[in-house]
């Protein structure tokens, strides 16, 4: 049925459970995986009179999230590639992760995005909402939810 999964991670402790249910979920469909994170882009720097700026600071950001995405996806591949499931890894740069999602699966050619629920509650849910709603709001392809 699903023949190519892409999966976003960000190394939380939820969302370490859902990569290994996904392994799973892919290895019963024979389907790959593409395991996505999105790195966060450099925030947006207002300058004034006397502001004092490093001009490396944000090459320096980007060096320290590369190493911190590419951990999370490398231990992401790693448990496909003991489970006999194909897999890649994926990474863009965004300030918003659910259209960085929704781009990944797209450029990918995937047919599912299976993704943990961090769902907010309370007045946070109301106001912030999470990723995995607004996935699920804008997604053209089927969202399989792990809780």
């Amino acid at each position: 049925m699903f023949k190519h999964i892409l999966v976003p991670t960000d190394g939380s402790e939820l969302s370490q459970q859902s990569v290994k249910s996904a392994v799973m979920f892919a290895k019963e469909m024979n389907a790959v995986i593409t395991f996505f994170c999105a790195e966060q882009s450099f925030p947006t720097m207002y300058y004034g009179m006397g502001a004092i700026f490093d001009p490396h600071t944000p090459t320096k950001f980007h060096e320290e999230m590369e190493d911190v995405v590419n951990m999370i996806l490398d231990n992401a591949e790693k448990l496909a590639n003991e489970s006999g499931v194909e897999s890649k890894k994926f990474i863009l740069i965004s300030s918003e992760p659910y259209e960085a999602i929704i781009k990944a699966a797209d450029v990918n050619g995937c047919d599912l995005i299976f993704m943990a629920s961090h769902g907010r509650h309370g007045i946070d849910g109301i106001l912030l909402g999470s990723e995995t709603q607004k996935v699920l709001t804008h997604s053209k392809i089927p969202v399989l939810v792990y809780r």
